[in-house]
């Protein structure tokens, strides 16, 4: 259960409402998304939070689709449920296809799994990586 109630765009002012208009705006939707809006209860967060989304996801060295790949592939492993949800649609519409996707779990899968068992059986990194 929530600690903090939504802030809805109808009970936006000031900052957060600019923020609200920019999201939608950036984003090219009608709605502002439910993260937004719970981190709305504190203006400085919104604001920290959408700023740094806007620098690390724009366009550079990775592409768009890349980088929400990324972003879901994090957000399953740390089972963000909302994240997982949110990103894989902002990828499709980016362009990520299904098989994309697909190939993206198999690799986080194994990466996570390969991890794990790197840690339990304390393997050293070898001298060519370092």
């Amino acid at each position: 259960m929530p600690i903090f109630k939504p802030i809805s765009e109808n009970n936006a002012s000031g900052k957060v409402k600019e923020i609200f208009e920019e999201i939608k705006r950036v984003r090219k939707i009608t709605e502002v998304p439910n993260f937004w809006k719970y981190i709305a209860n504190n203006p400085e967060t919104l604001e920290r939070t959408w700023n740094s989304l806007k620098q690390v996801m724009k366009a550079g060295a990775l592409d768009a689709v890349t980088k929400e790949l990324i972003y879901v592939a994090v957000s399953m492993t740390n089972s963000c449920e909302y994240c997982t949800k949110s990103h894989t649609f902002a990828a499709k519409k980016k362009g990520a296809t299904d098989e994309m996707i697909k190939e993206m779990i198999d690799v986080m899968g194994i990466a996570n799994q390969n991890n794990k068992l790197v840690e339990a059986y304390g393997v050293e990194v070898d001298q060519i990586y370092k």
